[in-house]
């Protein structure tokens, strides 16, 4: 019985709290009032622990409630219900996308927005471009251990050798000469 009423409690959670993970608090206080299953401390210690740990808050937060009700199972359950109402949201609404991507006015919209998109990619990569490779001192001039570091990861993942590994590895890389070059300036 415990399970049917944790998947519940946290079902109706996941219908009203729309926001992210920090809307499930004010239904955990509620929660805590109403069950006893913790208390508003717990509540203090569930949020803290779940913006420590990785995932999603809400689902920390109901992972650790239906741990201590029920165990194992509870923490298996009451997550469920907090994503239930989601999950028929998105099926909903992908069967709702479904029929209006066949409708030719809707079609046409996302011809015509595309090149917005494009464009608004383009502007987030010319700002941070500018901020990477130009500084302000008073006039503009060029900051040229980030134009070398540019140039060097754009050749090395052009290079057919290299071009097999990751982009994600080129990135952890300049992140790392960033941070040399951010301790040495």
């Amino acid at each position: 019985m415990i399970l049917l009423r944790l998947y519940w409690e946290f079902f109706v959670v996941g219908c009203f709290s729309m926001g992210g993970g920090m809307a499930t608090v004010p239904f955990l206080f509620d929660l805590a009032d109403r069950t006893g299953w913790f208390t508003t401390a717990d509540l203090a210690s569930m949020i803290a622990i779940s913006e420590a740990t990785p995932g999603p808050i809400g689902i920390n937060m109901a992972t650790y409630v239906g741990y201590a009700s029920a165990g194992v199972p509870g923490g298996v359950i009451a997550p469920l219900g907090l994503v239930t109402p989601a999950v028929v949201i998105i099926l909903l609404v992908s069967r709702l996308l479904n029929t209006l991507w066949k409708n030719s006015r809707v079609q046409d919209l996302f011809h015509v927005l595309r090149p917005a998109s494009v464009g608004l990619i383009a502007a987030a990569a010319f700002s941070v471009c500018a901020v990477s490779l130009f500084t302000w001192d008073g006039g503009l001039t060029l900051h040229w251990p980030s134009i070398v570091l540019f140039g060097l990861l754009l050749a090395a993942m052009n290079l057919p050798k290299l071009n097999k590994i990751p982009s994600v590895v080129f990135i952890a890389i300049a992140a790392v000469v960033g941070m040399v070059f951010q301790m040495v300036d």
